[in-house]
């Protein structure tokens, strides 16, 4: 028996070697659009889109965020009321006179949902239907529950301009109060990070692509060059979707290309210091129905893939505890030694994310837990997904189909 768990403790450390030597060094948290200069040598017409449904909580504090960004080229927000109840679009309109810029605020109401669309991209579809009348060179694709740092639109666009970019995006700044999001954000961020490597996506000759969907400035002609939102009309997933989209479709002619026609668009993804998230996850039951809404769809709903996280993330996590515990239980010090160096690999990894959240430093420890928490979360997925209930959202299901292969 010791020598079948001193063979899955050395499988373990050698999958963590091999992750933090090989895997787009995704465990590091540098890639952040506050390093930007945002010196501007042109001003692109910016509109923002804003898909709301039932935000009157938030939307005083979100929108106002919005209207006083310091950008100084033509911005207009357009608010998509998605048949609220609770009066989101006064709410809305309030603030837009209470801040001076009501000229600037375009509130739509929605229409009812079409088959085969998800509700957040067909009210993101109205946005931009309406947008572009004003032949904006930009959008940005934000959630009602984003609270912007006045300077984030014009780093946005200073990234895009200067890097010659088609889309950028940022993670905003996830809430992280409550002790169960202090326990489970970060986590968050970090899987995703492990799942999709920011310095591969930022990589115009790497095929890996993702965004973040509070917070995406997308080029216009990039938008128009995939053929527009509704090619991923369904998907669940919906940022990784477009972001997937933007970059395989190839890049515009520009100034700053090396080639006349990249093989793959240009996009950049990284985490926001300032920009963040209003939405409270003071639950574990909040943060579990968010990830199992769309863990087995970014899984494709296969079940082989299902498998393989399910004996996968054990071996990865929680083998090293294991091998910690029991080897000190049997006196075998190679299993004990080998499981804690395994364990220790994994909280160097985790470390810088749980800094940049300013948690404490003995959470990186946890994340042995939290791994199997997430595995249960993901299984749970599944379940909702074969009996019917996946992709539930704002009092919506959605299909189980996610359009992300282009």
């Amino acid at each position: 028996m010791s020598v079948i768990i001193l063979g899955l403790m050395l499988l373990s450390l050698t999958i963590w070697l091999g992750l933090l030597c090989f895997w787009g060094q995704f465990w590091r948290t540098d890639q952040q659009l506050e390093v930007t200069e945002t010196q501007l040598q042109s001003l692109p017409v910016v509109c923002a889109v804003v898909p709301a449904r039932n935000e009157a909580e938030l939307i005083p504090i979100t929108l106002r965020s919005l209207l006083l960004q310091d950008y100084p080229g033509s911005f207009n927000v357009f608010l998509v009321d998605d048949r609220s109840t609770d009066r989101t679009a006064n709410f809305a309109e309030g603030v837009a006179h209470a801040v001076g810029k009501p000229q600037q605020l375009h509130i739509i109401s929605g229409e009812s949902l079409p088959p085969g669309w998800s509700g957040k991209l067909w009210a993101v579809e109205q946005g931009i239907k309406s947008a572009s009348k004003l032949t904006p060179d930009y959008f940005l694709l934000t959630d009602a529950d984003i609270e912007h740092d006045p300077e984030n639109l014009r780093r946005l666009v200073a990234k895009a301009v200067q890097e010659d970019l088609d889309m950028v995006s940022v993670m905003v700044r996830l809430r992280c109060k409550s002790f169960w999001e202090k326990l489970l954000i970060p986590a968050f961020v970090f899987f995703f990070q492990k799942l999709y490597p920011f310095r591969w996506v930022n990589n115009p000759n790497n095929p890996t692509a993702a965004a973040a969907g509070g917070s995406i400035l997308i080029a216009r002609e990039a938008l128009e060059r995939i053929g527009g939102i509704q090619v991923i009309c369904q998907a669940l997933i919906d940022d990784c979707a477009l972001a997937q989209a933007v970059k395989n479709s190839g890049g515009v002619v520009g100034d700053k290309r090396t080639s006349p026609m990249p093989s793959q668009g240009r996009i950049w993804l990284g985490l926001s210091t300032l920009t963040c998230s209003l939405r409270p996850y003071d639950s574990l039951v909040t943060i579990w129905d968010m990830v199992a809404r769309s863990a087995y769809t970014q899984l494709n709903y296969s079940p082989l893939l299902l498998l393989g996280t399910l004996v996968g993330m054990p071996l990865i996590y929680l083998v090293p505890p294991v091998c910690v515990i029991l080897g000190a239980v049997w006196g075998n010090w190679a299993i004990a030694l080998t499981g804690l160096l395994g364990w220790l690999l994994m909280t160097f990894a985790y470390y810088p994310t749980i800094r940049f959240y300013k948690c404490s430093p003995w959470f990186a420890l946890s994340l042995p837990a939290i791994a199997f928490l997430y595995t249960l979360m993901t299984l749970d997925s599944a379940l909702r997904h074969w009996q019917g209930r996946g992709g539930a959202w704002k009092g919506r299901v959605y299909p189980s189909s996610d359009n992300t292969s282009f």
